[in-house]
């Protein structure tokens, strides 16, 4: 079953539930798709990905138009995001071209101040077969077709993908675009796999040969998926990005200095894609005053001007209405929502939320995804120091600030961030997370592993384990670890060398 959120309208598909004979069908494939994707080394992995690029490309129009339907997201919104998923894609067969992601290290046997030494070489190699559960939020770049699979796939790792129930049908489209990549390679079925069904999935990651799982998802969903794993008999490392509320602070300087650009930016973030976004900027800190007044009445004018926002399902719209009342029951008074009619499908008004910093309690640092945030206004930027440190870790903090910002704040309110973020923004706004090498994309609970992250180059660092070779012959040894290879940098006794052209 697939549904249209933009008018409710449910429709029958092809797909079903995938049953446990099923599943330990796909289980028997991953053995001959670990040996084709090691096999091919990096050189050879990073073909596969610029195939699939290129396969994700060509049914571009078919993926954006089935995901339109199933998403309600905009069309626009969601070529970007496809063009996001593909550079992923892309980005990864660099990465393997450059190497340096193996942390190759050698040190030759020889005297040590503790007596002779072995010889020992030691670099990152595949973990093994990876579950991926897809996001509802990103149909292309947190899904099937995610920075999950393609770090995955680039570190070795065959995957299989849980497809969410929101966009069964672009789930099973982006799997054929990468399937029929592959397959023109000459790779084995079980490179990529998808289950469907909530029970399949977590019956998926209590599989033996399950060797990581990766989430963008809800608390709930992290749950069940951790209680899964304990029921393994060994346990597997879990990634999960999960809720964030996202703080920004706007010193007075700034307010005073461009109130009215960061309002107009402020409401773009936390609108886009409907508010669901999981770097959305949901509470907001405004000084009092006037500097603080004329922002936030401009912001009040875009939002009670706004058009209605089709969320992703009914679940979500449900879980809007009621965060947004707790909100409200908290505390927080509405001071601008649009009227919207009341239309057949999963539509709701943007909401802004305000309220005085001497009235916030524990349950305004509660995340309402969708289109809503919430303004506090605050007197002396003193009295952040307090509410800062009982926000929510999550996985951005921004700071808006002015030349006439006092440095000494600006320093102790970014020390307070650096502490509940993996992300630190200046000037700008949490949502649109770079593809790029050095992004981070993660943060403290309530991301499961705030180690590696989830976009950027890293993001291969989940899916490889360390192995030590001592007193190997050479001719067992993987290519970046024998003596006289330039591919990649390695640390030989302990000296860094570069790779060689």
């Amino acid at each position: 079953m697939t549904v249209d959120p933009r008018d409710g309208r449910r429709r029958q598909t092809h797909l079903a539930e995938t049953s446990d004979a099923e599943l330990g069908r796909l289980g028997g494939l991953w053995p001959d798709a670990t040996r084709w994707l090691v096999g091919l080394g990096r050189a050879g992995r990073a073909e596969v990905l610029d195939a699939v690029a290129a396969s994700l490309e060509a049914s571009r129009a078919e993926l954006v138009a089935t995901a339109e339907a199933e998403t309600g997201l905009a069309r626009g919104r969601l070529d970007g995001e496809l063009t996001r998923a593909i550079l992923q894609f892309r980005m990864f067969g660099d990465v393997l071209r450059d190497g340096g992601y193996l942390e190759a290290a050698i040190d030759h046997a020889g005297p040590t101040p503790l007596g002779p030494a072995p010889d020992v070489r030691r670099m990152l190699v595949p973990i093994g077969p990876v579950a991926v559960f897809g996001a509802s939020n990103f149909p292309f770049a947190f899904s099937v077709a995610g920075g999950d699979t393609a770090s995955a796939l680039a570190a070795g790792c065959p995957v299989v993908v849980k497809a969410h129930p929101s966009h069964p049908l672009t789930s099973h489209a982006s799997a054929v675009a990468i399937e029929s990549a592959v397959s023109r390679l000459g790779g084995p079925p079980g490179v990529l796999m998808l289950v469907y069904g909530q029970e399949a999935g977590l019956a998926l990651v209590r599989l033996p040969a399950i060797r990581a799982v990766a989430l963008t998802g809800s608390l709930a969903a992290a749950s069940a998926v951790q209680t899964a794993i304990a029921e393994r008999e060994d346990p597997i490392p879990f990634y999960g990005e999960l809720s964030s509320v996202n703080p920004v602070v706007i010193l007075p300087g700034a307010a005073m200095a461009r109130g009215d650009q960061i309002a107009e930016g402020l409401f773009a973030s936390f609108t886009g894609s409907g508010g669901q976004l999981c770097t959305k900027p949901g509470l907001v800190f405004v000084p009092a005053g006037h500097a603080g007044d004329g922002l936030v009445a401009v912001l009040r004018e875009r939002v009670a001007s706004a058009s209605g926002v089709v969320l992703l399902n009914e679940r979500i719209r449900d879980s809007f209405l009621d965060g947004r009342a707790r909100l409200e029951a908290a505390g927080a008074r509405v001071t601008a929502s649009p009227d919207v009619a009341e239309e057949p499908g999963f539509t709701v008004a943007p909401t802004l939320l305000e309220l005085d910093l001497p009235e916030v309690s524990d349950e305004i640092f509660d995340e309402c995804f969708g289109p809503v945030t919430v303004i506090v206004r605050y007197a002396d930027v003193t009295d952040l120091d307090r509410v800062l440190a009982s926000v929510p870790p999550s996985l951005t903090g921004s700071i808006h600030l002015d030349s006439d910002d006092d440095p000494g704040t600006v320093r102790r309110l970014v020390d307070q961030l650096v502490e509940r973020s993996g992300r630190l923004v200046f000037n700008g706004y949490p949502t649109g997370v770079r593809v790029s090498w050095a992004q981070h994309h993660g943060g403290p609970w309530p991301s499961t592993n705030s180690l590696h992250t989830s976009v950027g180059a890293t993001a291969i660092r989940r899916f490889l384990r360390p192995l030590a070779w001592q007193d190997a012959p050479e001719w067992l040894l993987p290519e970046e670890l024998r003596d006289g290879c330039t591919a990649v940098p390695r640390r030989v006794d302990g000296r860094l060398e570069l790779a060689q052209p």
